[in-house]
């Protein structure tokens, strides 16, 4: 064990399989000294960010571990807008407002795209910052955009195990979390029990036990965003993966492993994002696969490409809600799990639906997201992970009002509608089981 932690840290890429992308993939180790070091630097640049609202601009990695840290403080000010849902969208108030505009890549769509639309309403770069790799398109925009400042990131380090790194730390600034304290958690964290915790996920894994249970302290509930993310794009992959199940209830069963997280206060995040990352890095070891990449994640980003190609939108039909449950039980085999893919506005939480399929089979494993936003974090599972989910997408059942996308040639109502049907085509080309269910109320689904 102590040697697995030896070679973890020094970036041995022999403990994944031939040809893994951890070479240019590993920053996350020590990112952490980097940002306490230059924790005063960022609570003197947020302090000097006088505006009612920051909202951040971003997915995946760049935005679910801000909305952990923003749930944990309870903050109002702080708004992570991580969808293409046009009522979401048009609901946030831009007057007086600062925009974090957040992408590793520079290129994600949904980023993109949320970016063309402020801009367009607000047009002052001083009223925007950025992070990004260096040297991407963002990073020139913002440049010659006149942002208020570029935050270049270290480009060896992968989206989901960013939170440590600027694309978690500036925001956490904004919120006026100590910034050197979290880091210091992160850096005081012990390598070898994380390392016991990855062994025993994947050896879990392997022998069935494949659905990770993690049980979240109530006032932290919304690490399960981030955990979810970290675990599902980094193991489910090559027919093989541990499934998260982020719940704030003790959930059981044979295929069950089951993990209680003891969070005291904002800053013991800080420890528990380094426990984690390191666990689900030597979990990858484990199962015999690249927890670094992520080879599903592009399909249903081109079968969205296709769509907007091929417009106007030709949906595929969707049943009755009224007949989820009943075929629920007769898809469903002993060890599969659910998920419910929600192409819906934020607001009405999906949890009590969860717990309601949940208690409907037996205790069967269910996840839940909002999409796209579970594109960039359990998408990449139910893909390339083993063949046990039985999905349920649900759409509105009246089209989403149009919210124009500047210089793009469709809105955002007809964005969100592409990517249901490009994940819906992409999950029926693996063979899933998947039923598309239009609801104007979540309470319709029985």
């Amino acid at each position: 064990m102590a040697d697995l932690y030896e070679r973890l840290l020094a970036r041995d890429a022999g403990l994944w399989p031939a040809g893994n992308v951890s070479a240019n993939r590993l920053g996350w180790l020590d990112v952490a000294s980097r940002m306490r070091d230059e924790a005063a630097d960022l609570r003197a640049w947020a302090a000097g960010i006088d505006a009612a609202q920051v909202v951040l601009l971003g997915m995946g990695g760049s935005s679910l571990g801000p909305e952990v840290l923003r749930a944990a403080v309870g903050s109002d000010r702080l708004v992570v807008l991580d969808t293409t849902d046009p009522e979401t969208i048009a609901s946030v108030d831009a007057d007086d407002a600062f925009f974090l505009v957040s992408s590793k890549s520079g290129g994600t769509i949904e980023v993109k795209t949320l970016f063309a639309h402020f801009w367009d309403r607000v047009g002052d770069g001083r009223r925007f910052a950025a992070i990004t790799d260096p040297g991407t398109a963002l990073d020139e925009l913002a440049t010659d955009g006149g942002f208020n400042r570029v935050f270049r990131n270290p480009p060896d380090i992968g989206g989901r195990y960013s939170v440590l790194s600027y694309f978690g730390m500036v925001p956490a600034a904004l919120l006026g979390i100590d910034v050197a304290e979290v880091c210091e958690r992160a850096l005081a964290v012990d390598g070898h029990e994380a390392v016991e915790l990855g062994l025993a996920m994947g050896e879990a894994a392997k022998t069935g036990r494949d659905k990770v249970t993690v049980v979240v302290p109530e006032p932290f509930a919304a690490f399960g965003l981030w955990v979810e993310q970290l675990i599902a794009e980094s193991t489910g992959k090559q027919g093989t993966g541990c499934i998260p199940v982020p719940t704030t209830e003790v959930e059981t069963g044979d295929d069950r492993h089951v993990v209680g997280l003891e969070i005291d206060d904002v800053a013991a995040l800080g420890a528990e994002f380094q426990r984690w990352e390191i666990a689900t890095a030597v979990a990858g070891h484990v199962l015999g696969i690249d927890p670094f990449d992520e080879p599903n994640v592009s399909e249903s980003k081109e079968n969205t490409a296709k769509v907007l190609d091929s417009l106007p939108l030709q949906p595929p039909p969707a049943e009755d809600p009224g007949t989820v449950g009943a075929w629920l039980r007769s898809q469903v085999r002993p060890g599969d799990y659910v998920s419910v893919q929600a192409y819906l506005p934020y607001g009405s939480s999906l949890e009590p639906l969860r717990r309601a399929l949940r208690d409907g089979l037996d205790g069967m494993a269910v996840n839940a997201g909002y999409g796209p936003r579970f594109l960039h974090s359990t998408g990449q599972l139910h893909k390339g992970g083993p063949d046990s989910v039985v999905a349920v997408q649900v759409v509105g059942r009246t089209p989403a009002p149009a919210l124009p996308i500047p210089d793009y040639p469709y809105d955002f109502g007809t964005l969100i509608g592409a990517q249901a049907v490009g994940d819906y085509q992409s999950l029926q080309a693996h063979g899933r089981r998947v039923l598309r269910v239009a609801v104007d109320d979540l309470k319709e689904i029985s």
